[in-house]
């Protein structure tokens, strides 16, 4: 068989490079990084993770203020410094880091296994297959658009992501009044850029009656104060031709106000970069938007594993970085004995709970390499409400509160229960609701 007819046979596109790898990571943010660190310090495993942007590091390289690292490395740093702490982590473990790489999609071609993924890069085409491939693409903010927002497509519109780049790493001016559209912790983050560029921020906007950022530290304490909060209140169209000239409002109750301004951030409502783990045939679990897996972080499809923020739209990056260290092992098990989960049991939740990761149970192995379960709420639920898991009309077990719970800030359940989901024959998933 000549060259022609090799090519032909095993799908290469000529000029593509092929070659293997064991675990193949997708995402050099905290996740990925993480755990690429843990897997390649274990010697016997050959780690290569790729990005598709020039730096590895994820979101927090554009985050400039403190408070990064406390969750993860028990001390404060600055967004690029952390961001430099897990670059140099993984690269010292023996992992390699590929930047400017796109992975551009799925081949079949050579069967389930090993997974193949094309790639594009400055150095050309590859084809690279791996034993595992672990997704680690992380979230996004949606834009404008995709809130639906009416009016003119004016100069002096972002997310809190392109603010941050236009702002450290373009260098760019920004604007001199400032409407910033939500009230969560990344919220806040936006509002420390804009001071940071010389831009007077005039107003937050949000829809729920409170603020939704986590207890205020005293920096945050200094930054809500002088910040007009709009609560109750939704953009309802952009003003201005060219360049913003102000944001229109509407309130609940009707009443209908306009705030001048040139620069609008619209921060939060985060979904999952999930659009390679849906190409790849991923199940996604409809709640989060992000790959539906168990405690071990594997999908639906065999040696693929999910971590970080693509799960669940936006964690603290120590929170994504835990994760990437915790798969590791499940990784690790799985290099050693490839075996495919038979039977998954959903984990749903009801309203007013949004969602909940991990969202399914392997009832091989129940055990939850997080230590315990994440939620979300689209409202406030009051101290000492319950958390209650049942399976087919059974009780598994109930979690009080401690303290208030809002929208935006994320709720921890024990892993407790979850080997008590076997007991009786039932083929419903496992609900969580809660119980005022």
């Amino acid at each position: 068989m000549n060259g022609e007819q090799r090519q032909a046979a095993t799908g290469s596109a000529p000029g593509r490079r092929e070659r293997a790898v064991d675990v193949l990571v997708v995402g050099a943010g905290p996740a990925g990084l993480a755990l690429a660190t843990r897997l390649a310090a274990t010697g016997s495993v050959g780690v290569e993770v790729v990005d598709r942007e020039d730096e590895p590091g994820g979101v927090p390289r554009h985050c400039f203020h403190s408070g990064f690292g406390l969750r993860d490395l028990g001390r404060p740093l600055s967004g690029p410094a952390y961001a430099r702490h897990w670059a140099d982590a993984a690269l010292h473990a023996g992992a390699t880091l590929r930047m400017g790489v796109t992975v551009t999609g799925w081949s079949d071609t050579t069967g389930p296994t090993p997974l193949t993924l094309d790639v594009t890069s400055p150095a050309g085409l590859e084809r690279i297959a791996a034993r595992a491939v672990v997704l680690a693409t992380g979230a996004r903010e949606r834009p404008r658009s995709a809130r639906l927002v009416p009016g003119t497509r004016p100069a002096g519109v972002f997310t809190t992501g392109e603010l941050q780049r236009t702002v450290h790493v373009q260098h760019r001016p920004v604007g001199r009044r400032a409407v910033v559209v939500g009230a969560e912790s990344v919220s806040y983050s936006a509002v420390r850029t804009l001071r940071e560029a010389g831009v007077e921020v005039v107003a937050m906007v949000t829809e729920l009656p409170y603020h939704q950022a986590a207890p205020a530290t005293a920096l945050d304490a200094r930054l809500r104060h002088g910040v007009p909060l709009l609560v109750g209140a939704r953009v309802s169209e952009l003003l201005g031709r060219g360049r913003l000239s102000g944001v229109a409002l509407r309130r609940r109750d009707g009443r209908a106000t306009t705030v001048a301004c040139d620069t609008v951030v619209f921060t939060g409502d985060w979904i999952p970069d999930h659009e390679l783990a849906r190409r790849g045939g991923v199940t996604l679990d409809r709640a989060t938007r992000g790959p539906a897996v168990d405690g071990s972080f594997r999908t639906d499809r065999a040696g693929i594993f999910a971590v970080g923020n693509l799960l669940h739209g936006v964690e603290p990056a120590g929170t994504a970085a835990r994760e990437g260290l915790l798969a590791a092992g499940p990784v690790l098990r799985h290099l050693k004995n490839s075996v495919r989960p038979a039977v998954r049991v959903p984990v749903e939740v009801d309203a007013p709970l949004l969602w909940i990761a991990p969202n399914r149970i392997d009832p091989a192995d129940p055990r939850v390499a997080t230590g315990g379960f994440i939620l979300r709420t689209e409202s406030r639920l009051d101290a000492w409400s319950s958390l209650v898991v049942s399976r087919g009309g059974r009780v598994l077990h109930r979690q009080r509160l401690l303290r208030s719970a809002v929208p935006n800030r994320t709720l921890r359940l024990s892993a407790a229960w979850t080997a008590k989901v076997w007991a009786g024959a039932c083929d419903e998933p496992v609900r969580i609701c809660v119980e005022r």
